[in-house]
């Protein structure tokens, strides 16, 4: 048994795709070319002589960097007098993100995508500026960017509207540094994730992330966040989520059905692992890692196709998986750590074994976590949000811009698009801004 393939007992092997061979790939064609002749010198250094006839050229295309610069757009209005009746005729000023303020749309784009896509606060994107004779100072760059959420927060809603009718969702949520204003300390709010991904059962419905601020970590954040959701949910063991598990009435079905990771159970025995060497952690790792292998060759499958996969080749799997655990807890300490990543898993079974039998469920909640990877590698650089609001506006902001990830749309184009016309848009009809509706 190894991670290359499993093996059934029917001596059936399914093979992971294979993985393409690294390479370098030729430069992107849209980028402006710029031709620099390297011309020899006039006179032969073997003869002297100076009469030269074209035999052919060598080239070679070097990527170049240009840095980015500012501009200054002048908005120039005529005022027009009728001479027939002196009516004054003159052009409306276009609207701005931001009121009687100075940044254009493109500026506040780039402030926003270089903080919560690029995780470059506001002080270090202050200084930078500075670099090129531009004077903005921190408090300067955190107003346009409360500017932009109060723009944005409808579109992000929306976004969050089209999450949440999705019937297979991934939740998740991770610790946020807070200054507690008044002690110059820090207190520890939340940011939510819930996550409609349908691509890995070939559905065409666009991804999104929707992302929610909370000052704790209570059971009534996570019904904030789900809690007019149907369907099922891919998450840890949190127990705030419990209720939302519960039938809405008695004898009826739950709002929300859950749905175990297998990720987090293999984390417990890797962990073990790695601290005792332990030999029956390292085969459970394996023997997980074979089921895994399944998930890659189904990936993009119809749902149907996937479920009957996962009865022939991983049910059988799981089943041996369950007898090789329930064996080796009785041989180990009951107080001991692997005795509790066992248990771990061994408590959530049915949980950890709802995907086998619907093809629109996934093996584990990586989709979440990796939709909280922005967040916690930008408060290792921003180290925490000055507000309980400004843990709002980072909700957002990552909303936005994930989604705009998930889509392959560059984030920095839609919002300088988006932010320029938003302010006049009929706030019915903001579903036609959403980053899949978006052309450049």
């Amino acid at each position: 048994m190894n991670s290359q393939g499993a093996v059934t007992g029917a001596g059936a092997v399914v093979k992971p795709p294979p993985r393409k061979q690294p390479g370098r790939k030729p430069l992107p064609e849209h980028l402006p070319r710029e031709t620099v002749t390297h011309e020899p010198a006039c006179t032969c250094p073997g003869c002297g002589g100076t009469t030269f006839s074209r035999i052919g050229q060598d080239e070679r295309e070097v990527l170049e960097y240009v840095p980015s610069s500012f501009k200054v757009i002048r908005h120039v209005r005529p005022k027009l007098s009728c001479r027939a009746c002196e009516t004054i005729v003159q052009s409306p000023m276009p609207s701005l993100p931001i009121e009687r303020g100075r940044p254009g749309p493109g500026l506040i784009a780039h402030v926003v995508v270089s903080k919560y896509c690029d995780h470059t606060p506001l002080h270090r994107q202050s200084r930078i500026y500075a670099r090129e004779g531009v004077e903005l100072d921190r408090a300067t760059l955190a107003d346009w960017v409360g500017g932009a959420e109060f723009l944005l927060s409808p579109l992000a809603e929306a976004i969050g509207t089209h999450v949440r009718v999705g019937r297979v969702l991934h939740a998740d949520d991770t610790t946020v540094p807070v200054l507690a204003p008044g002690n110059g300390k820090t207190k520890t709010g939340r940011l939510w994730v819930v996550l409609r991904d349908e691509r890995p059962w070939g559905s065409d419905v666009p991804p999104a992330a929707f992302y929610l601020y909370s000052p704790d970590r209570k059971g009534i954040r996570a019904e904030a966040l789900l809690g007019t959701c149907l369907g099922f949910l891919h998450a840890d063991g949190y127990s705030g989520f419990n209720q939302l598990y519960q039938p809405t009435k008695p004898g009826g079905e739950p709002a929300l059905i859950e749905v175990s990771c297998w990720s987090h159970a293999r984390r417990k025995f890797y962990d073990v692992h790695h601290a005792t060497a332990s030999p029956i952690a390292l085969e459970a790792m394996e023997r997980i890692a074979v089921v895994f292998a399944i998930e890659g060759s189904i990936r993009g499958r119809p749902p149907e196709q996937r479920e009957a996969v996962r009865k022939e080749h991983a049910l059988p799997l799981l089943e041996q998986l369950k007898a090789f655990l329930d064996t080796s807890l009785r041989q180990v300490s009951g107080k001991s750590a692997l005795a509790q990543a066992i248990r771990y898993s061994l408590s959530r079974w049915k949980q950890l074994s709802h995907y086998i039998s619907n093809g629109r469920l996934e093996m584990s909640n990586n989709a979440a976590e990796r939709a909280m990877k922005p967040p916690v590698l930008g408060r290792r650089n921003y180290l925490f949000c000055g507000s309980d609001a400004g843990g709002k506006r980072a909700a957002c902001m990552y909303t936005i811009i994930e989604t705009c990830r998930m889509n392959e749309v560059d984030p920095q184009a839609y919002l300088a698009d988006v932010l320029a016309r938003i302010a006049d848009h009929p706030i019915h009809r903001i579903d036609e801004l959403l980053p899949w509706h978006w052309t450049k």
